[in-house]
């Protein structure tokens, strides 16, 4: 998704999956097993909506098809089988962008690498902002479905390789430059996730 050709934004690029599942990624959490509402209300604090899309139609504004979450203007599209990465990314490639831009945004939001990178780093951090989810869960439901990056795990990056990227959200207002938590508050209830053990449901 990211453009290598010359930008404003010249850090090299953070590497989105291919579409389809990936072999290994059936389990990641899935926007059924987290809740339409608890999602909504999140996406709410940043002025965007959350568009549920039944079973089996396609998702508007996606970029890469399937089940993955789409994206037009200031609207999340998703299905109760869209992954909460893919949700997330999405979300957030919208959150990084100012207003003026949102509104035109319809399936691509940026050919921009410093906001690649910032929206990995936000749906990380936002991940903490919804019950039962978690930054630890989300960082390996994004290794298992085949985001890639220059040190390799997403965590690596996240915590080794992620400080533009950090610097870039917060001169916007959307982390906080000491604690690195986001703007808004977190939602009432929400707590660090533990990271996958074993295999989950289904959705």
């Amino acid at each position: 998704m990211c453009s290598t050709s010359p930008s404003p934004c010249p850090k090299p690029p953070v590497s989105v999956p291919e579409p389809g599942v990936p072999a290994g990624a059936e389990h990641v959490l899935r926007l059924a097993q987290v809740g339409f509402d608890a999602v909504a209300e999140l996406l709410s604090r940043y002025d965007l909506s959350l568009v549920e899309i039944a079973r089996e139609e396609p998702i508007p504004g996606s970029y890469w098809g399937d089940c993955e979450a789409g994206i037009i203007a200031s609207r999340v599209f998703a299905r109760a089988d869209t992954p909460i990465h893919s949700l997330l990314h999405e979300a957030c490639h919208l959150i990084v962008l100012p207003a003026e831009r949102r509104a035109s945004v319809h399936t691509d939001a940026t050919d921009c690498t410093l906001e690649e990178d910032a929206a990995c780093y936000l749906q990380i951090v936002l991940a903490d902002q919804l019950p039962g989810v978690g930054s630890e869960r989300l960082m390996a439901d994004m290794d298992a479905w085949g985001y890639s990056f220059r040190l390799g795990a997403t965590r690596d990056w996240f915590e080794r390789d992620a400080e533009d990227a950090r610097q870039w959200l917060a001169a916007r207002g959307l982390l906080d430059p000491v604690s690195a938590l986001p703007f808004p508050p977190a939602l009432p209830g929400a707590a660090h996730a533990p990271p996958p053990a074993g295999d989950h449901p289904a959705p």
